[in-house]
C-alpha cells in the first residue's frame, strides 16, 4: 500500500457524505504551501485537515507545525493512516454537533 492508497481511499469515504461535505487534495509542489494536510474538508462548517501517512510513516517538521497551527486556530487537523481514522475524525464533528445542539436546548 502506498500514501496515494489512503488519500484516495479517504477521498472515497468522504464523497458519500453528501451535501455536508467540501473538500479536496491539496497538492505539493513548487505552488502550494508546504506542510498543508494532504485532504483540506469543510464538514458541517467545521474545517478539517488530514494529512495521510502510511502506518509507521512520518510527519515533517512542517506538517506537524501545520497541524498544530490548524488546531489552535480552532480546526481540527489529524494525522490519517486509514479510512477508520476519518471516519473517527467525522464523528467527532458530529459528536460536537450533537453536544451543541442539546446545550442550546437545555438553555
Amino acid at each position: 500500500m502506498l500514501e496515494r492508497d489512503i488519500v484516495a481511499a479517504v477521498k472515497r469515504y468522504l464523497s458519500t457524505l453528501g451535501e455536508d461535505v467540501f473538500f479536496w487534495k491539496e497538492h505539493g509542489g513548487p505552488y502550494g504551501t508546504s506542510g498543508i494536510p494532504d485532504i483540506i474538508v469543510c464538514y458541517k462548517g467545521r474545517f478539517i485537515g488530514m494529512e495521510c501517512k502510511l502506518p509507521g510513516g512520518r510527519l515533517t517538521e512542517l506538517q506537524k507545525r501545520a497541524i498544530a497551527k490548524i488546531n489552535l486556530a480552532g480546526g481540527i487537523a489529524r494525522r490519517v493512516e486509514s479510512v477508520a481514522d476519518a471516519k473517527a475524525i467525522i464523528q467527532l464533528v458530529d459528536g460536537e454537533l450533537i453536544t451543541r445542539t442539546t446545550d442550546k436546548s437545555e438553555e
